[in-house]
């Protein structure tokens, strides 16, 4: 049936992409928001936005009442899930057709097939589908589940029956981990897909993740379109694809695409959808699931394929043909996609807060973008942390790769902490420049790229900012000044003593014992240039409180200026002004105008964040002008004193 109104049931960047694709082809579009994604860009970019109830996912994406009465409101025939939240799930599938509505999406009774993973392992095994070893044992017990796994002997894992997307997963390898992977992934299922099911089977490991796109059509046409290569996961869920996978070969891509289709045949399959295979040491492949939806990974395949996915799922809704047959499918050079996420990979890829204060996707010859966040956005703890997909395309692999590690180091994505920096580390890794990565690459190699890179140039370039030396301005020779730190690389804030200090035409900073010296450190807008040893370097710097966020290549930066500590004895004087080292509030006025003072001696008392901050004399001298007094706001950098130096002569 036709339709000409698309209500996208999801948020972020795949109800941005969808809308893309579908204001191309004519289709009106309408989102719905929850009230923490009310400023949200999916929101901004629909024709209409129909506002839900709640912001846990239970009282707004996951709520089917809601959803169609949204449709019923905005004036949509036709529903779109998007992935996540109901994609998968037969009963709003089912819900939107009795409504009257064009359900974007695979038939309900074929989402119920592969909806729990022992059922749709039967089925395939029926269908002759190679699976995994053990795949069909359940339980809903521990003492089920425990006489499984001895039966089966580890490693083994675990899986929620009724769901996907690494929820409800574990590995076990050690008998002492079991219970507690149990329970765990157990009350993770219940939580994500409200029913705790349990599967397991036998862990493979070192295997390949290696999926299969395919495509069907209302009159039973099956085609599929090549594969993609997840193997690089953490906790389970992908961070970087490729299309095609390094270890597929034609005959395998063959043997593995006809494997898929007679999956999708299987179920009766309509629409786009995804055969996972793990793919083991000896090249043998092995069913894993199905999933019933478009894929996050999806742009990798319209860029080798050059055919958009999103409209063919919108034609083959509307009763339209597949536009091509399986021998007119080609492949055209490589695709590698990496997922950007508010996460810190150094502290186990646990999700971030907070809100976007810079955020400058990159661009450039086979790039492409999928997001939906934008400046000023805040980040909350509801939804999946995914900022951006950032996908790249090249005549071949090597060529892609290089595109996509250039296109992360041009990435700007600042506020809170992201796994920019370990993805750019991924790129670059050996195992993965090879083609050789497995599902074990983050458990390998995971400190050594996602731990963070060595940060003491930056650290130093920052320090020198924050006392006031970067830029065109020009301090007098043998100034000096010591800072103290709070330095983040990801690992959590770490303090720092710093001193600053411009010697003729060098700076020189002493950091952690180290002393670094420095041509020039030249600050323009949020662009930021210093040059060492006669070779200069670009990075970003973004103000952000007391202190800021310094992004260069692999390494992303958060440094505060806690305090302005005074020069040590013996120390070159300083200029004469004393400056707010932060915003704050003046608290006391110790000196007057006129009164005499010494090098070091407190002049003004502020708080900043709690904190009292005690503003010191830098040279002897007088004061010749207090420009503040008790209980006024103070702007970080804001000159609070001048003092005359003691050596002037005035006269008298």
């Amino acid at each position: 049936m036709p339709f000409q109104t698309l209500l996208i049931a999801n948020r972020g960047e795949i109800t941005c992409r969808i809308m893309r694709t579908a204001r191309a082809l004519g289709y009106r579009t309408v989102a719905v928001f929850s009230p923490a994604d009310a400023d949200a860009s999916h929101v901004r970019q629909a024709d209409v936005a129909v506002a839900l109830s709640g912001n846990a996912p239970g009282q707004s994406y996951l709520d089917i009442e809601q959803l169609l009465s949204a449709a019923g409101r905005a004036g949509a025939d036709a529903v779109h899930p998007g992935y996540g939240f109901l994609a998968e799930n037969e009963n709003f599938a089912q819900a939107v057709i009795e409504a009257g509505l064009i359900w974007i999406g695979p038939p309900p009774e074929a989402i119920a097939a592969m909806g729990n993973k022992r059922r749709a392992k039967a089925l395939m095994e029926k269908a002759g589908v190679p699976v995994i070893p053990g795949a069909r044992v359940s339980g809903d017990d521990e003492q089920a589940l425990k006489g499984a796994v001895d039966e089966m002997g580890l490693p083994v894992m675990i899986k929620a029956a009724a769901g996907g997307g690494g929820k409800g997963m574990r590995l076990v390898t050690e008998q002492a981990e079991l219970a507690e992977a149990l329970r765990a992934a157990a009350s993770e299922a219940r939580s994500s897909f409200g029913n705790d099911e349990l599967i397991i089977e036998k862990a493979l490991i070192n295997a390949r993740h290696v999926e299969v796109q395919v495509f069907a059509d209302l009159e039973g046409n099956i085609i599929h379109l090549g594969e993609r290569d997840c193997s690089m996961q953490r906790r389970h869920q992908k961070i970087v694809e490729e299309c095609p996978s390094p270890a597929v070969d034609s005959s395998l891509r063959q043997a593995m695409g006809e494997a898929a289709v007679a999956a999708a045949h299987a179920i009766g399959y309509v629409g786009a959808g995804t055969v996972e295979f793990l793919l083991d040491e000896d090249g043998q492949f092995h069913f894993l699931e199905m999933n019933t939806r478009l894929q996050v990974e999806h742009p990798v395949t319209e860029l080798v394929t050059g055919h958009d996915l999103v409209a063919w799922q919108l034609q083959v809704a509307a009763g339209q043909a597949l536009p091509v047959e399986q021998d007119e499918v080609v492949f055209n050079g490589h695709a590698i996609e990496v997922r950007l996420y508010a996460e810190a990979p150094e502290q186990g890829f646990l999700p971030q807060t907070g809100r976007l204060l810079a955020w400058s996707p990159p661009n450039g010859e086979g790039i492409r973008v999928d997001t939906g966040v934008a400046v000023g956005q805040r980040i909350g703890a509801h939804y999946d942390p995914l900022l951006a997909k950032i996908i790249a395309h090249g005549p071949d692999r090597e060529t892609a790769r290089r595109r996509l590690l250039r296109a992360l180091e041009d990435t700007l994505a600042v506020g809170l902490r992201t796994n920019r920096a370990g993805l750019v580390r991924a790129m670059d890794h050996p195992e993965f420049m090879s083609g050789a990565v497995t599902t074990s690459f983050v458990q390998q190699h995971g400190d050594q790229v996602f731990s963070g890179a060595e940060s003491t140039e930056l650290e130093a370039v920052a320090a020198v900012l924050l006392a006031g030396l970067g830029g065109d301005n020009t301090w007098p020779i043998g100034h000096a000044r010591r800072l103290r730190l709070e330095v983040d690389a990801g690992s959590g804030p770490v303090e720092r003593l710093v001193r600053v200090e411009l010697e003729g035409d060098q700076l020189f900073v002493e950091l952690e014992g180290e002393r670094l010296e420095f041509e020039s450190v030249r600050q323009i807008g949020k662009h930021v240039e210093y040059g060492r040893g006669g070779c200069f370097r670009r990075c970003v710097f973004i103000e952000a409180g007391q202190g800021g966020w310094l992004v260069g290549a692999d390494i992303d930066l958060f440094v505060n200026d806690l305090t302005l500590s005074p020069p040590a004895a013996g120390e070159a004087a300083g200029e004469g002004q004393v400056k707010a080292p932060m915003d704050g509030t003046v608290v006391e006025v110790l000196v007057n105008e006129g009164e005499p003072v010494t090098r070091g001696q407190a002049l003004v008392v502020m708080e900043a964040m709690k904190m009292e901050t005690t503003l010191q004399a830098d040279i002897d001298g007088r004061v010749s002008s207090m420009l503040i007094k008790s209980g006024e706001s103070l702007r970080k950098g804001q000159v609070v004193a001048v003092i005359e130096p003691a050596s002037i002569d005035n006269g008298h």
